[in-house]
């Protein structure tokens, strides 16, 4: 019974990861808008947790929505393809770790058409990716068809590929050497194989983790000259109201905190416009590569501004207007004293503000997100005010305004510049300009903290800084922090001998470019691995060294595979299997480069339909639903070496180590077991 039990699960999980998911389902319509002027509407609807893209998306992201007419002069396109806002949401997309529009449910899109004929025939294509938050699809393409009579345009009646015939295998034979009823199934199985199907990884960013951010910089701000004298200049203000009239100070001391709160949350307020206004605004903030290089230049200016080279400070008319609001009194009053410790501590508080602007919109990309920054930044500068006036024996434990607040300042500019240098190596990454590879980068970062070590140390000097007759233990301290992290940023450039690339810093990942991209070591295979790119080389190979093969479904802008290829293949249990005991087939599903003309034939889809591969990346694709079922990426399966037996249950992302390696090791158990039993047939025959 257990037998039983478990070839039923097998058999459950193996078609769970052998489906072609089809959460996208296209209808089309139409609307007369005059006697000869329509609309063509295309609508897409989705399955629960499959969102569509936007036609509108940065280059490095998702394949947008698109779509394309055949030229015809029958008709005429009025403008472009419009898309609804109807269920469209702009946020952060966790396969691709960057801002996107999309929609759930349903999507909408129209063409306005003008008919210029008695007759006319309307034909296109339209190409869309499905994703949910753990895969994408690869991307798809739907024709269309539109035709115009009788003053009447109605959609076409449809019968995919009914006047073409595909003959599969003779193209399979082609293309890839076997056909689809050349690919079994191993009737051996090993003990850990379902244990590998175990992971499944959401990952999502806390508000409340944004809210400790916001609230951290909050402190930050608290420790500057612009901000820190002001709390017993502020207290010492209640305290004597709470004097004169008992009971009336304390608690406008609390209501002085809350309304503090209250200006940096009402600074996010235009943000949620922008987002209800025009989606794609936040989008083009986080992913565009012109607002990565003004972000660069901001955080510069804000850098040399804490260094004491000039001061940011807003219009004297603001501090004028808010200091005479004052005198109201009440209620109203204390919100203006609020708005003035705001608008004359904007010197300090202005590049840690624009810092929570850059980084909430360019990491989650969301208003709620720089609400939840802006709410811990607000609790964090208010609270102590509410807190000391309610106990005013705690100034005494307060240390004296001194040189240390120009110091805390002369630091956050530090760290200003550092993170300037994130936003340029976005833009570079994107372009491909290749300027600021993963040298430049470190060594700037060197020299950046280098110089901060030298200023803890006393060793250089800023404009406003006091004289220095002793050093304290905390910059001492600091500064051999400060000089260790200078250490660790050179430890970046050790050589993995294994690899022969730079091995990776985990404490800048996300910041610091991926060390592929490199000047010296520069790597075509992930980890320098050796790897193909092509089928049937790759067999070739496998055969001739008798090992087994892992294909590796992926795709350039798929993010989960570089996790798998970054995070994963690098470690000892895993890399040992990659480097030694299999042959790595790396087919890309989005490489663009052209088929030789010879390749470029049209198939059968799996679920009906036919297309024509124009390109390697419909070849990868094509094999990936042909021969496994499957059409997600990243997707990896075992083959024997001459790449017709599937070893053991193929799997997607797997981001455990200990998971990818059982899988692995599963697969060449069979692999060594299918040969031990082969060579006893043979010598028995």
């Amino acid at each position: 019974m257990k037998r039983i039990i478990l070839g039923i699960a097998l058999l459950s999980v193996f078609f769970s990861f052998s489906q072609i998911l089809e959460p996208v389902k296209w209808e089309f319509n139409t609307k007369a808008l005059s006697a000869d002027e329509f609309e063509l509407i295309l609508i897409a609807n989705m399955d629960p947790e499959w969102a569509l893209y936007s036609q509108f998306v940065e280059e490095g992201g998702p394949i947008p929505t698109s779509f394309s007419f055949e030229s015809n002069t029958n008709y005429e396109l009025v403008e472009g393809v419009v898309e609804s806002d109807e269920n469209k949401e702009t946020k952060h997309d966790p396969i691709f770790d960057m801002v996107v529009s999309k929609f759930y449910t349903k999507a909408t899109f129209t063409q306005r058409v003008k008919i210029k004929s008695e007759k006319a025939v309307i034909k296109g294509t339209l190409e869309y990716q499905a994703c949910d938050d753990e895969k994408c699809l690869m991307p798809t393409e739907v024709p269309f068809e539109f035709t115009y009579e009788n003053s009447t345009l109605k959609v076409a009646s449809l019968t995919p590929g009914e006047s073409i015939d595909v003959d599969d295998d003779s193209i399979n034979l082609a293309l890839y050497g076997m056909s689809p009823q050349d690919i079994y199934n191993s009737d051996l199985k090993c003990e850990n194989e379902l244990s590998s199907m175990a992971s499944d990884v959401k990952e999502s960013k806390s508000l409340w983790n944004i809210f400790g951010l916001g609230f951290l910089g909050g402190l930050l701000a608290l420790l500057t000259p612009c901000v820190f004298p002001m709390i017993p200049l502020t207290v010492s203000f209640f305290t004597k109201k709470n004097d004169k009239t008992k009971g009336s100070g304390l608690p406008k001391a609390f209501l002085y905190g809350f309304f503090i709160l209250l200006v940096y949350l009402v600074l996010s307020i235009p943000f949620h416009l922008l987002d209800s206004v025009n989606p794609d605004i936040l989008n083009e903030i986080s992913t565009n590569v012109w607002l990565n290089i003004i972000f660069f230049l901001i955080f510069l200016f804000f850098a040399f501004s804490f260094f004491g080279y000039y001061e940011l400070t807003l219009p004297a008319s603001w501090t004028a207007r808010s200091t005479k609001g004052e005198n109201i009194g009440g209620v109203f009053g204390v919100f203006f004293m609020a708005l003035t410790l705001a608008i004359v501590s904007f010197s300090c508080t202005g590049p840690i503000l624009g810092s929570l602007l850059a980084g909430s919109l360019t990491s989650d990309g969301g208003a709620w997100q720089l609400t939840a920054g802006m709410g811990g930044f607000g609790v964090a500068l208010g609270l102590p005010f509410a807190l000391f006036a309610a106990f005013p024996g705690w100034l005494n434990s307060l240390p004296k305004s001194g040189g240390w607040l120009n110091t805390t300042k002369v630091v956050l500019g530090f760290l200003e510049l550092a993170l300037a240098f994130k936003f340029l190596s976005n833009a570079d990454l994107v372009k491909h300009w290749g300027i600021l590879k993963i040298e430049v980068f470190l060594g700037i970062w060197i020299i950046i903290f280098a110089g901060l070590a030298l200023y803890l140390f006393a060793k250089i000097k800023f404009p406003h800084d006091s004289p220095i007759k002793k050093l304290s233990f905390f910059r001492i301290s600091s500064g051999v922090l400060v000089a260790a992290f200078v250490i660790y940023l050179a430890s970046g450039f050790r050589v993995n001998e294994d690899t022969n690339t730079y091995h990776s810093l985990k404490l800048l990942s996300g910041l610091a470019p991926p060390v592929g991209y490199s000047f010296f070591l520069p790597n075509e295979c992930p980890n320098n691995l050796d790897c193909f790119k092509d089928l049937k080389e790759g067999i070739a190979y496998a055969e001739k060294v008798n090992k087994p093969i892992i294909i590796d479904f992926t795709g350039y802008a798929c993010v989960n595979c570089r996790k798998m290829e970054e995070h994963v293949w690098p470690e000892e249990k895993v890399k040992h299997f990659l480097k030694n005991e299999y042959v790595l087939i790396s087919l890309y599903v989005d490489d663009k480069k052209d088929l030789p003309e010879a390749e470029q034939v049209m198939v059968n889809r799996v679920n009906g339909g036919t297309r024509q591969l124009e390109n390697y990346g419909h070849k990868w694709a094509h094999f990936q639903t042909q021969f496994f079922q499957s059409n997600s990426q990243p997707f990896y399966v075992l083959l024997s070496s001459d790449g017709k037996q599937i070893l053991n249950q193929p799997v997607g992302y797997t981001p455990t180590e200990n998971d990818y390696a059982q899988f692995l090791q599963c697969g060449l158990d069979v692999f060594n077991q299918n040969k031990q039993r082969s060579s006893v047939n043979f010598s028995v025959n």
